[in-house]
């Protein structure tokens, strides 16, 4: 079954050339420049993190960086909307709990 989102109305993005980037440790592929929830989505991955306040499963949603649905840490850096965050060969990518805890 193909997941990868190919056309959508408000996801435009150019396809690149197939990259490596790891979710949670594992080793995953998608396309230069596709945003990184369209990668996890096209991985089967539709859980990206918790609501801070009721624990509340969120996946991606809104698709244009208006919701937190999507935030997660990429590279270390918490809170980034992955829904219009390009993915790059060898990003990190993790889910974070509650708001994002800022390492000193």
């Amino acid at each position: 079954m193909n997941l990868r989102i190919e056309e959508h109305p408000i996801l435009v993005f150019k396809k690149g050339r197939k990259v490596s980037f790891t979710f949670g440790g594992k080793k995953l592929e998608g396309f230069e420049g596709e945003p990184i929830a369209a990668a996890l989505h096209a991985a089967g991955i539709r859980l990206l993190r918790h609501s801070p306040h009721k624990d509340r499963p969120r996946g991606f949603f809104c698709a244009i960086g208006r919701c937190s649905s999507c935030m997660m840490e990429v590279n270390g850096a918490v809170n980034t909307m992955t829904c219009i965050t390009p993915l790059a060969d060898g990003m990190t990518v993790n889910m974070q709990k509650g708001h994002g805890v800022i390492e000193p």
